[in-house]
C-alpha cells in the first residue's frame, strides 16, 4: 500500500444536524495515525481544507434551477478545492484517505479520484444518497452525494459535481436499510447493484462484499470507498447525524473492510477512500471516531491474527 495522505474536509453544508464538521479532528484524536501504523501503513496528515462556518453562510443564497438543494454553493467550492487535491494527492503516488464532514465531501473525492481514471464504487451506507434537488425532502445535499457524482437531475450540469468516469454499472451499495419510496424505484430503476442488509443477512458480509468488488472492479480503473458511519448499527457507532437501527455490527465492519484489504492486495483495486458522517456531539466517549480509525486501518491490512 502506497503511502497514505490524510485530507480532513470539516464540512457539514450537507447534513441536517451541525457537528460532522468536527469528524475529522475526531477520527485523529480517535487514534487514526497510530491504526494505520500498526497495519503497517506510513501516513502523513495535510491538514483540514479551510471550510466557512455554516452559520456565516445563506443557505439559500444559489439555489437550484429546480428543487431544494441548501448551500449549493459553499459545497461546490469546498468539492472542487477537495477533488484537486484528491487528484494532486493521486499524481504524487500517495494514496488520498478523505476524513469527512457529511456525505456530500465524497463529490470531490470521488471526483478527483476520477479525474484521469475510470473509477468504480462501494458505497458502504445505511441510505442510497440518490436524491436530487427535485426528488430530495429536504434539501440536504448528503441525500444526494451519489446522485451528484453519476450526473442525475440538475447535478448534470455541474461539472464540479458529475463525474462521467464513474459510471452506473460500476457502483455497488453495500448494507442499505433506509430509502425512501422515491429513492427505492430509482434505485430499481438504476444499473447500480444494490446490497440490502437483508443480504448480508442470508449471505454474511463476506460474500456480498466480494459481490460489491467484482461490480466496482469490472471494467474500471480502480475503485473508491466511501464509508459512512450511519452503515453501522447504532449500538457500535452512536456517534452519528443520521442512526438507523439494524446495521451491520462491529465484527462485520471489520471483515467487510478486510475483505476490501485482501482484494487490494491482490490486484492493487482500491485508489482512493472517504470516512464520514462522524458527529462527536452525538457520541459517546469518542467512540465512533475511534471506531472510524479502526476501520481504515482495516482496509489498509491491518488484521486480528
Amino acid at each position: 500500500m502506497a503511502t497514505v495522505r490524510i485530507i480532513g474536509t470539516p464540512m457539514d453544508y450537507g447534513a441536517n444536524r451541525r457537528g460532522v464538521d468536527m469528524g475529522p479532528s475526531a477520527i485523529r484524536y480517535g487514534g487514526l495515525a497510530d491504526e494505520l501504523e500498526r497495519a503497517g501503513v506510513e501516513s502523513v496528515d495535510a491538514g483540514d481544507l479551510f471550510v466557512p462556518r455554516a452559520e456565516e453562510r445563506d443557505p439559500d443564497a444559489t439555489p437550484p434551477s429546480e428543487g431544494n438543494a441548501k448551500f449549493l454553493r459553499e459545497i461546490e467550492d469546498v468539492c472542487s478545492r477537495l477533488a484537486d487535491e484528491v487528484a494532486g494527492t493521486i499524481d504524487d503516488g500517495l494514496f488520498p484517505l478523505v476524513l469527512g464532514g457529511d456525505h456530500s465531501v465524497a463529490i470531490g473525492s470521488m471526483n478527483g479520484s476520477a479525474r484521469d481514471a475510470t473509477l468504480g464504487a462501494i458505497w458502504f451506507d445505511a441510505h442510497a444518497d440518490l436524491n436530487t434537488p427535485r426528488t430530495s425532502p429536504s434539501g440536504n445535499v448528503h441525500g444526494m452525494a451519489l446522485a451528484a457524482v453519476l450526473g442525475r437531475g440538475v447535478f448534470g450540469d455541474f461539472e464540479w459535481a458529475h463525474a462521467p468516469a464513474v459510471r452506473e454499472s460500476s457502483v455497488a451499495y453495500v448494507g442499505l436499510r433506509s430509502i425512501d419510496d422515491r429513492e427505492r424505484a430509482l434505485v430499481r430503476d438504476s444499473e447500480m447493484t444494490a446490497f440490502t442488509m437483508s443480504d448480508i443477512d442470508e449471505r454474511g458480509i463476506t460474500a456480498v462484499v466480494e459481490d460489491a468488488l467484482e461490480v466496482a472492479t469490472t471494467g474500471t480503473d480502480g475503485i473508491h470507498v466511501s464509508l459512512d458511519l450511519d452503515w453501522l448499527d447504532p449500538n457500535a457507532a452512536p456517534g452519528v447525524g443520521t442512526p438507523v437501527r439494524g446495521g451491520v455490527t462491529y465484527r462485520e465492519a471489520h471483515s467487510a473492510l478486510e475483505t476490501v484489504s485482501k482484494r487490494h492486495d491482490r490486484d492493487n483495486v482500491v485508489r482512493s477512500m472517504d470516512v464520514v458522517e462522524v458527529n462527536p456531539i452525538l457520541d459517546e466517549a469518542n467512540e465512533t471516531a475511534g471506531l472510524a480509525a479502526e476501520l481504515a486501518s482495516s482496509a489498509f491490512g491491518k488484521r486480528i491474527l
